[in-house]
């Protein structure tokens, strides 16, 4: 291949990425948003109702993404299916990915209806847990749209149509951020729901996210020629199969991670409102930023799935690759800025001139430092993991994360917190450690299944 070519080559997946994962991560950011404006109008309502709402959502928001990750299952089949001109194939994946979503949704909708008393258990406080399970009650009847809705997203992105997805997520935000505004604070007449109207605009929006796009597929002249609801009635325990034999190591893997930050968060409670209500400002920001990296981490799975599909082992390598490669620039950037304004982005959630807030800025400052820097590893590790997704190694990946997030993350978090007093900020440095390890090991499992593939080949 010539110098030319390869450029020529180079420049092409650039573009078919970009093309994929500017939609796929702008519809993530404008969903995160959401967290993010629930987290301010949380503020606005005291630090026990931060404290309280950031706790309540953390866990909705931990386990819909454990489901969503089984569900992820779809979207590297239907990309390999999609590169392969399998049209039959797509649409089975598309029919059984709804059975998936029911499967999933009954029992975890009745799991979060009974979270109330595990919180208490973990040592949360009585108020936090009775203020957390107001939340709780309410955004479990959002489980399943938004979880179909993900699922719907793993179809189209796989199918290199993910720019719908970015339109309805940015409308869905916005009405849900206007709908938290009139109904937490009562607004327009309605009356004020406080933490309960947060999370009554959040399910009306998660359902007209998920409607929105079922339609659109339905009415997309290209789309709706994949008959997804025909024959929705039969399940097809093979092709559920494949989903699962994908989609669980995925889902095991969103526990892991998602789990670390979980009991973090849990740990931080146990060291106090003030301490729980700093985490939640630095966890907040951090997700807002990440979406762009995970939106990035889906692109990479369509783009390496697709040419798994073509059987192009050169496409996959240099699709990975460049997907690495740009999330490292991006990740560099958003780092520089971030050390930049520490303050002006605390500041977004508090009133840094409020002698009230004092104790939780000051706690705040350190931890969303840790933090910042160690957006870089993470992006890494996310990114490579949407390769190794691509190429349906999802199994190995998952055995790695638990040495990384948990035998190292955790246990080096809780060391520095717990005994050597570095309370919040032990536990970031921890969690940021065990997100660097887990990108050396996705890194070199990525070089290794390309090396032994082009043995083979």
């Amino acid at each position: 291949m010539t110098y030319i070519s390869v450029h020529s080559s180079i420049r092409t997946e650039i573009k078919k990425f970009l093309q994929l994962a500017i939609p796929l991560a702008s519809a993530q950011v404008a969903q995160s948003l959401t967290g993010f404006f629930d987290t301010i109008m949380m503020g606005r309502l005291g630090a026990e109702t931060l404290a309280a709402g950031g706790l309540a959502s953390l866990t909705f928001l931990a386990l819909l993404n454990i489901a969503g990750g089984v569900v992820m299952g779809v979207s590297p089949l239907i990309a390999e299916a999609y590169g392969a001109g399998n049209k039959t194939r797509i649409e089975k994946l598309a029919r059984q990915g709804f059975w998936l979503v029911l499967l999933l949704t009954i029992p975890i909708m009745f799991a979060i209806a009974y979270l109330d008393s595990i919180m208490l258990q973990l040592g949360q406080a009585e108020t936090t847990v009775t203020l957390a399970n107001t939340y709780l009650d309410i955004i479990l009847w959002g489980f399943f749209p938004a979880l179909s809705f993900a699922m719907l997203r793993g179809v189209v992105s796989g199918l290199s149509h993910a720019r719908p997805v970015m339109f309805i997520v940015i409308i869905g935000t916005i009405f849900n951020i206007i709908g938290n505004y009139v109904l937490g604070f009562g607004k327009l007449g309605f009356p004020r729901l406080e933490l309960a109207g947060l999370a009554l605009a959040s399910v009306l929006a998660l359902w007209g996210m998920f409607l929105a796009l079922l339609i659109y597929i339905l009415k997309h002249p290209q789309l709706r020629t994949y008959r997804i609801i025909q024959e929705l009635h039969q399940l097809k325990p093979g092709i559920l199969a494949d989903l699962v034999r994908i989609g669980l190591p995925i889902g095991i893997f969103s526990a892991l991670e998602i789990g670390l930050f979980t009991i973090v968060t849990y740990l931080m409670g146990a060291l106090g409102t003030e301490m729980l209500a700093a985490h939640q400002i630095v966890f907040q920001t951090i997700v807002v930023i990440f979406m762009i990296p995970l939106g990035m981490s889906y692109a990479t799975t369509v783009r390496v799935g697709q040419w798994l599909g073509q059987q192009n082992l050169e496409g996959i390598k240099r699709a990975g690759y460049l997907s690495i490669a740009m999330g490292f620039m991006f990740a560099i950037l958003v780092t520089i800025a971030m050390l930049l304004f520490p303050q002006a982005i605390v500041s977004l959630y508090l009133d840094i001139n409020d002698p009230a807030n004092t104790q939780v800025i000051t706690l705040a400052l350190p931890m969303l430092t840790i933090a910042t820097v160690a957006q870089i590893p993470d992006v890494i590790q996310k990114i490579t993991y949407g390769a190794l997704q691509g190429i349906q190694d999802t199994r190995t990946p998952m055995l790695l994360s638990i040495p990384a997030f948990w035998g190292i993350g955790l246990t080096s978090g809780y060391i520095l917190g717990f005994p050597l007093g570095w309370g919040g900020t032990g536990l970031w440095l921890g969690h940021s450690l065990g997100m660097a390890i887990a990108a050396i090991l996705f890194l070199i499992r990525f070089h290794h299944q390309i090396t032994y593939r082009k043995k083979f080949n």
